[in-house]
């Protein structure tokens, strides 16, 4: 372990949102690991807006212990939220995100740990490869990580596991938001960061509180997952994408209208515009015109609006205050 003053090998990232009765069990386990392998440490607890006493159990847990750190956001954002503006603060060499419902455990820091510096990973995701969630969460995480898989390429069999571990300079060079925390692999594959496993972690049945999971992810997954794809392969250049549409729809609508044009030569008792397919040619030609004008009007555009992570956090804990530079 590295003796320089300040260093830090470690950060540990927490997003929480009402877990008041796992936050000072899980620092305690977080505390023995680092004091075990004498590892120099952060844990930053990421408050996303709870409405119980979480917040006050993480100024205690901080009072008690230097290392702990504190955000705090004045209303619920999201995970993701939670997650970009730790990123910026994270001071780690790795960088660990856990879950706060101590169903991640802290005794495989460790390992996530070498294989980040020893093995050369840039980015480790763990694999709850005995889960003790209901058969209503697991069939659709199967279902999901199969889908995700196939679309991004990433061979990841547990890809939204909260256990992961990275390399600093990832998670300074990607950007997370919306409900895209469950695809950070494919974000971080999508900036250069291809040196992507996995390891198998113990899961454990939640002690306190209730999930947070919900249906509404497997509507807003797949749409996040899809933009996500288009955005890495068409940001710079989505004149590719719109494009190559219009100029496909432009010319079927233009070989409609020349075979139209033809036969009305040859078979002149057949008008152009009595045939229905005469209505499809146009319109071809006309979506294939809007297309093309789009992939020229998403060339002048910026991928990103400057205020996307604008987030209003209300206080920080033994962070520095000034909020993150928007690149």
């Amino acid at each position: 372990m590295s003796n320089k003053i300040n260093h830090t090998d470690i950060t540990v990232l927490i997003p929480l949102l009402n877990e008041e009765d796992s936050l000072a069990e899980l620092e305690a386990w977080i505390r023995k690991v680092m004091i075990e392998n004498n590892f120099s440490y952060e844990i930053i607890m990421i408050d996303d807006g709870s409405s119980d006493k979480s917040w006050n159990v993480v100024q205690s847990l901080a009072a008690q212990n230097p290392a702990v750190k504190g955000i705090k956001f004045r209303r619920n954002y999201g995970k993701s939220a939670a997650l970009n503006i730790a990123f910026a603060k994270a001071n780690g060499d790795v960088v660990i995100t856990m879950d706060a419902d101590l169903q991640d455990s802290p005794d495989e820091i460790p390992a996530l740990y070498n294989m980040i510096t020893k093995d050369g990973f840039d980015l480790v995701s763990g694999w709850k490869k005995k889960r003790y969630d209901p058969i209503s969460k697991t069939i659709p995480t199967k279902i999901y990580n199969g889908v995700t898989r196939m679309m991004s390429g990433i061979k990841l069999h547990d890809m939204n596991c909260g256990l992961k571990a990275y390399k600093n300079d990832v998670v300074k060079n990607i950007e997370v938001y919306g409900e895209m925390h469950r695809y950070i692999p494919v974000i971080a594959k999508a900036a250069g960061f291809k040196k992507i496993g996995e390891k198998v972690v113990q899961h454990f049945p939640r002690k306190h509180g209730k999930s947070k999971f919900g249906l509404n992810r497997f509507i807003n997954g797949p749409l996040d997952l899809m933009s996500i794809i288009f955005v890495s392969r068409f940001s710079k250049k989505p004149m590719h994408f719109f494009g190559s549409l219009g100029l496909f729809s432009f010319f079927i609508g233009f070989a409609i209208l020349v075979y139209l044009t033809i036969a009305k030569i040859v078979w002149t008792e057949y008008g152009m515009t009595d045939r229905p397919i005469f209505f499809f040619g146009i319109l071809a030609i006309i979506i294939g015109t809007q297309l093309f004008l789009t992939g020229f009007l998403a060339e002048l555009v910026a991928r990103s609006s400057p205020y996307r992570n604008n987030y209003i956090v209300e206080k920080y804990l033994q962070i520095d205050s000034d909020p993150p530079k928007e690149s």
